[in-house]
């Protein structure tokens, strides 16, 4: 990652948010479609993550909306055309998003194979109109952001996204963002993360991440614990 803040944003950070979505849309219906049923408390663990994902979904589509789309439309005008497709393509999820966390809420209090259908059926109407969209904007627009916009401009963007959040909230989303991040990725979500929280954040919620992990998509599911990083702790 360079150092120059005056060099073409590096864009990458986008990728490992998207891929933290997908890895747990897929968790999330390989319990849901399993041929037993979750517990209770594995369904409500489950319906709670949804949720939550779903709220992350939509902030994270309101930052880009609101921030950074109008920066890339402004400073790059022959982008119009792309970010209008990104506008059209968020407009279009919005209503699933909606879908899948009402579904969820009601799965949350309803174990029944009706409740947990309805949630697999919405689990397919957001991945429709996500997924495609989340290939899109990696491999056309990030480019165009690259191409417009500095490392000053892409940090500044993403440190603000960072500080407005609740440490508590924070506590949650990091230790989720680096499921499974290799040593480069792990160190680039390292880099914007605020100073003073960065060794909390990145070394001591390990087993808290793993026992949410395990309440949600049981012991067998591989995740990355955090202290497997001790290594890289010097390099941060």
């Amino acid at each position: 990652m360079s150092t120059d803040r005056a060099a073409p944003a590096d864009t990458r950070m986008m990728g490992i948010l998207h891929d933290a979505l997908r890895r747990d849309l897929g968790r999330a219906r390989t319990v849901l479609t399993a041929p037993t049923p979750p517990a209770p408390s594995q369904r409500i663990a489950v319906a709670d993550h949804l949720m939550w994902m779903m709220d992350y979904l939509r902030y994270h589509h309101r930052t880009e909306d609101e921030n950074l789309w109008p920066l890339i439309r402004r400073l790059n005008p022959g982008a119009g055309t792309l970010l209008d497709r990104m506008d059209a393509d968020h407009t279009h999820i919005s209503p699933e998003i909606d879908r899948l966390r009402a579904a969820a809420g009601a799965y949350r209090t309803d174990g029944s194979a009706h409740a947990r259908q309805a949630v697999v059926a919405a689990l397919d109407g957001l991945e429709a109109a996500l997924l495609p969209h989340l290939r899109r904007e990696e491999d056309e627009m990030m480019p165009v952001v690259s191409r417009t916009i500095t490392v000053g401009h892409w940090e500044d963007w993403g440190r603000d996204i960072v500080k407005d959040k609740p440490k508590l909230e924070l506590a949650r989303e990091v230790p989720w963002v680096l499921d499974g991040l290799d040593a480069e990725q792990y160190r680039l979500v390292a880099h914007v993360l605020p100073a003073p929280a960065r060794v909390i954040l990145l070394h001591a919620l390990s087993g808290q991440y793993r026992r949410a992990c395990a309440a949600r998509w049981g012991p067998r599911v591989e995740v990355t614990p955090l202290t497997s990083r001790r290594r890289e702790r010097h390099r941060v």
